[in-house]
């Protein structure tokens, strides 16, 4: 299962408008339903991508996963990357499953349109049953 990542048209605008903070801004990522399709033109909001996303029940609730910065941004000029990492993010099915989701969206919580960071496909749909854990293990960003 390969998982594959695509940043959104408009993140890169809203980035090299200095209307991003990859530093303080608050970061949130959201489960998709398993039918989700993503398109880095379209979807550029948190306005965009809900109808997609998963519902609220089973130990996941929506808007809620926070992301929490490993460390400030880090300049590597020996790899001529920038990197940002957050830490694991997870979900604990109770009462159901949490599920089908295929996908995950990344979102800037502080910009007043809640831009879409990007978008994580998962390769294949997953279900969590009841009293298992998802987790998004290292989640970062280079450029």
């Amino acid at each position: 299962m390969a998982v594959t990542t695509t940043l959104s048209n408009h993140y890169k605008y809203m980035l090299l408008t200095n209307a991003i903070d990859m530093d303080n801004d608050l970061f949130k990522v959201i489960l998709m339903v398993d039918t989700f399709v993503f398109d880095p033109d379209s979807h550029a909001t948190l306005a965009d991508v809900t109808a997609s996303q998963l519902a609220t029940g089973n130990g996941y609730t929506q808007n809620t996963a926070t992301l929490t910065k490993t460390a400030p941004v880090i300049e590597d000029d020996a790899q001529d990357l920038a990197t940002i990492a957050w830490d694991d993010v997870q979900w604990t099915a109770t009462g159901g499953i949490i599920g089908p989701f295929k996908s995950a969206i990344i979102y800037d919580d502080t910009t007043v349109d809640k831009t879409v960071f990007g978008h994580i496909d998962l390769g294949a749909p997953i279900q969590v049953a009841d009293g298992n854990i998802v987790i998004l293990r290292g989640l970062s960003l280079e450029i």
